[in-house]
């Protein structure tokens, strides 16, 4: 009786746990499968029939020069936006956890760029730095900044700083909320402590808060990482890549790769490097992960 109920909660534990990974398989692993599968292809979205060409659109990927553009593209993009949602973040869950009172309300005020969706937050500033209608260009122009009006979106000295900006904005929620509920968990009697003991405030913060968050931080620059590098929508709607493929980013090169030339094969092998380069990333944040966990031990 035992066997028979053992057998039945594992089969009942197994229909549970079915669509979520119908939905993995689907979403996930098809995808990759596909991706990898079309790379070592000619397959184009226009042409029913396709060859093998083996490692030839690898080839073309990796000796064209806009690829390489696109790839020093992503890097600036991904390391300034997490740097700047880092900072900003950190200082405003520090301050937050400073404020004794209508910290909820502070809060919920901070939170509200993570809650809008990309292309609500891509057409606003579109139109809040407009260089007809919009109101940072006017307002600087009425200063006495700027001589005209000035659209940062076209104009190639402003648009990738114009860009980064508003993804930090967009972003620094996430790692405010998260090194926030991080800070709550620190016990005071460790401050007190180190008071005791005669450290001063930048060793206790050091020693005491930076080491008892580092592991949130830590999981928190994969996450942001891989997202931001993968990041397409905002980006896109905001420039489309332009002008001149000043921000132009790995995601719109396999799109533009894919959807304008139609060559998905060319398209999958971008996307292959650029699985291929993330995973070595996660490898590195992982190492400096584990070695954080085990002198945490």
């Amino acid at each position: 009786m035992g066997t028979r109920r053992l057998k039945r909660l594992n089969s009942t534990g197994l229909l549970f746990i079915l669509p979520a990974v119908l939905i993995v398989v689907l979403l996930l692993i098809y995808p990759i499968i596909s991706s990898i599968y079309f790379s070592f292809t000619s397959k184009n979205l226009i042409k029913v029939n396709y060859a093998w060409v083996w490692l030839d659109n690898f080839t073309w990927v990796l000796t064209n020069p806009d690829f390489y553009h696109a790839f020093v593209n992503s890097i600036k993009w991904t390391v300034y936006s997490i740097i700047g949602q880092l900072l900003l973040g950190f200082a405003s869950a520090l301050a937050l956890n400073k404020i004794p009172r209508f910290s909820g309300i502070y809060r919920t005020l901070l939170i509200i760029p993570w809650a809008f969706p990309a292309i609500v937050i891509a057409f606003s500033w579109k139109w809040i730095l407009n260089d007809v209608y919009g109101f940072i260009p006017n307002l600087l122009t009425t200063m006495g900044i700027t001589e005209n009006n000035i659209n940062l979106f076209a104009e190639p000295t402003y648009v990738f700083a114009a860009v980064v900006f508003i993804n930090i904005w967009f972003g620094y929620p996430l790692f405010m909320v998260n090194i926030l509920s991080a800070l709550k968990t620190i016990p005071s009697e460790q401050y007190e402590a180190a008071v005791m003991d005669g450290a001063t405030a930048w060793q206790s913060f050091w020693s005491i808060t930076v080491r008892h968050i580092r592991g949130v931080i830590g999981l928190l620059l994969v996450l942001r990482t891989i997202w931001i590098f993968n990041n397409f929508d905002l980006l896109y709607l905001m420039t489309g890549g332009g002008p001149s493929d000043i921000t132009t980013t790995l995601p719109i090169f396999a799109y533009k790769a894919g959807w304008g030339m139609k060559q998905l094969g060319v398209a999958s092998a971008i996307t292959i490097i650029l699985l291929l380069f993330l995973l070595c990333v996660c490898l590195v944040y992982f190492r400096f992960l584990n070695k954080w966990e085990k002198e945490d031990r």
